[in-house]
């Protein structure tokens, strides 16, 4: 159950500016300047309409998520709460929508990145039911040549 006065709606492109400032503000995320730029959220969202959602209270964002697919596995981003609101079922709510999306669309599974040391994330995972994978390690690499990737600005 989320706070009274929350209302959770598609996340736009109009919302970014609101978004990006509460994505900076929250520990344990960790954003791109290539991918989670205006243009970068933008072609995700027109990639997955209405999946990413965002929680106001009185016209403010107080939370939001990425969400999108590759056809077969879900994915959920940048799950941010701002600090005043938290603990009270807003980042929940925000997951639950995502999935409910994904399953009417028949993603069956969705997946999570998260910081190895992001203690606090994994909290919220674990007390919402996720599951580690220990049997999967991420990889990755630059589309675009040039070379060594490493891990800056993933």
């Amino acid at each position: 159950m989320t706070a009274a006065g929350i209302d959770l709606s598609p996340m736009k492109v109009q919302d970014y500016d609101e978004v990006a400032a509460l994505w900076r503000a929250t520990e344990g995320i960790g954003l791109n300047d290539e991918t989670d730029s205006r243009e970068g959220i933008a072609s995700y969202l027109t990639r997955n309409p209405a999946i990413s959602h965002v929680a106001r209270h009185q016209g403010r964002i107080v939370g939001a998520v990425l969400c999108g697919h590759d056809g077969r596995r879900g994915y959920l981003h940048h799950l941010a709460v701002a600090r005043p609101w938290r603990n009270r079922g807003i980042a929940s709510a925000l997951v639950e929508v995502c999935l409910a999306k994904l399953a009417s669309i028949g993603i069956p599974k969705c997946n999570i990145f998260l910081f190895a040391d992001n203690q606090l994330g994994r909290a919220f995972w674990n007390h919402v039911a996720w599951v580690e994978r220990a049997d999967l390690k991420v990889l990755q690499r630059k589309t675009s040549s040039g070379g060594h990737n490493g891990v800056d600005g993933l």
